[in-house]
């Protein structure tokens, strides 16, 4: 692609998903669409409903939907025929300790929640999710630091000590169990910290890889797949390093740009492909502070072997993805990870926030796959690391069979559930205190995740541009929805 073209193209990417759809879009005619508002569905979980952590599910509201538009009020064009990435899916991360937490649990309860959380049939209780994170070796929500290799081999094989048999206790019994609930679930896998012997400061926290552990360490990344293959799970991508610039936790280990760039050039990519692994290798898996870090690797030697960047979002703005989506448009976007507070004064708060920053926020700026940060806790927040999290709530509360959706539950499941894998954003103008994305699914569903910031109830005129159906819909206030178009459009 000549320097004029790609300028073009980039331009296009960041406009997309800023500038032109953020135009004032003025309500079009009162149009009567078919006399049949059943057809759309609307979900709606308000701050209300989880400042206080009920378990009060997905709730569809009635009479929330009418023919035809309405004059003075917002009007919502979806434009299917302007299509951008197709999703990967929606999860968290599976932590050795959320593993822990499920497989305390008894089987028919503990299956019974797997397929609450993974089942694909949207007309039951089931979610859907299609995304999971799993740590290489420990996180920070394990019960101790540790590596599938504590001490070094021999010199001519350096990891002959390698072994999962960590993961054998909890993770892989409760990955299998999921697999067979839904088999295509997709697995990003991440390691905190490599074996502490090929770190500069022999140590699980901090430090950085020496280079003469490069080729050792792809050797690794390649046992890990390798084995969970064995047991019958397929590792979809791998980031390089969790929180790369952030060395302080346990385990951790700082990683700049150019190292993660010469470790993929070098050594990784060449044996991942050598090795006829197809698994996805992701770059950065931190803040959207840094954009020039993942583009630093998308303009050097390991772009040929990179299928795109991961990002959080505890520094920066959310807008920082379309900027290094620009940087190279073949490249994927990913968001990985977002935690939430325990002592979080008010959850209602926190649903808002993570639904416009981190539902719609990333994937209308190109974010393929979102995933929250860990899928369950325990009421103590245990196990976790001496240096690890101590105020990670999960997805949902698990005290043996006792079980808690917590906020991250209707945040993820407002998408999971209704967006399944292979669905492809779609165009929409934004509308101010109505933030908004949608997607069209592989049935020929169109599903918009919106929100009404106001603390009041709005209405918001929908108009479908291929069909030139028009229907208004009521909000609640202070509230999330997913509406669903559930007859396929030509």
């Amino acid at each position: 692609m000549n320097t004029i073209l790609s300028f073009i193209v980039s331009a296009f990417i960041l406009g997309s998903s800023c500038t032109e759809e953020n135009k004032a879009v003025a309500p079009p005619p009162p149009v009567v669409g078919p006399d049949n508002p059943e057809n759309i569905t609307v979900v709606v979980t308000t701050k209300s409903d989880v400042s206080n952590q009920k378990n009060v599910g997905l709730k569809t509201i009635e009479d929330a939907v009418s023919s035809g538009t309405e004059e003075n009020i917002s009007t919502l064009r979806i434009d299917q025929n302007q299509v951008y990435q197709e999703m990967d899916g929606f999860g968290f991360t599976l932590t050795g300790g959320s593993a822990a937490h499920l497989m305390g649990m008894s089987q028919s309860k503990r299956t019974a929640l797997l397929t609450e959380l993974f089942g694909t049939d949207s007309n039951e209780n089931q979610l859907g999710i299609s995304f999971l994170r799993l740590s290489i070796a420990a996180s920070d929500l394990d019960a101790k630091a540790f590596s599938y290799a504590m001490t070094k081999g021999s010199d001519d094989n350096l990891l002959s000590n390698f072994s999962i048999q960590e993961d054998m206790k909890n993770l892989v019994p409760v990955l299998k169990e999921i697999i067979a609930i839904q088999p295509t679930i997709k697995f990003l896998s991440t390691p905190w910290s490599p074996p502490t012997w090929m770190k500069s400061n022999n140590s699980a926290i901090g430090g950085q890889l020496l280079v003469k552990y490069y080729e050792a360490y792809a050797d690794y990344f390649i046992k890990y797949i390798d084995a969970y293959q064995k047991e019958g799970i397929d590792i979809y991508a791998i980031t390089i390093q969790n929180e790369p610039l952030h060395p302080g936790n346990e385990p951790s280990m700082l990683m700049h740009a150019n190292e993660m760039a010469d470790f993929i050039a070098q050594q990784l990519g060449p044996k991942l492909k050598a090795a006829g692994i197809t698994t996805k290798i992701i770059t950065y898996d931190h803040n959207a502070d840094k954009p020039e870090y993942p583009i630093e690797i998308i303009q050097s030697a390991a772009n040929e072997f990179i299928s795109g960047s991961a990002f959080h979002l505890y520094g920066g703005d959310i807008s920082a993805l379309s900027q290094v989506k620009a940087a190279d448009v073949s490249k994927d976007i990913y968001f990985t990870e977002q935690w939430v507070d325990s002592e979080d004064g008010d959850f209602g708060n926190t649903l808002m926030w993570h639904f416009e920053n981190i539902i719609i926020g990333s994937t209308r700026n190109w974010a393929k796959g979102v995933m929250e940060w860990n899928l369950t806790s325990n009421s103590s927040l245990t196990p976790r690391t001496p240096g690890g999290c101590t105020r990670c709530l999960g997805g949902l509360t698990v005290d043996a069979d006792d079980v808690n959706r917590n906020v991250a539950y209707y945040i993820i499941g407002h998408a999971s559930k209704y967006v399944p894998v292979g669905s492809v954003r779609i165009k929409t103008n934004q509308l101010g205190n109505l933030p908004n994305v949608a997607f069209l699914t592989p049935e020929g569903k169109i599903v918009t995740l919106i929100m009404n910031n106001a603390e009041t109830g709005t209405k918001v005129n929908l108009n479908f541009k291929n069909t030139e159906e028009s229907y208004t819909v009521s909000l609640p206030g202070n509230a999330v929805a997913t509406i669903i178009h559930t007859k396929p459009m030509s």
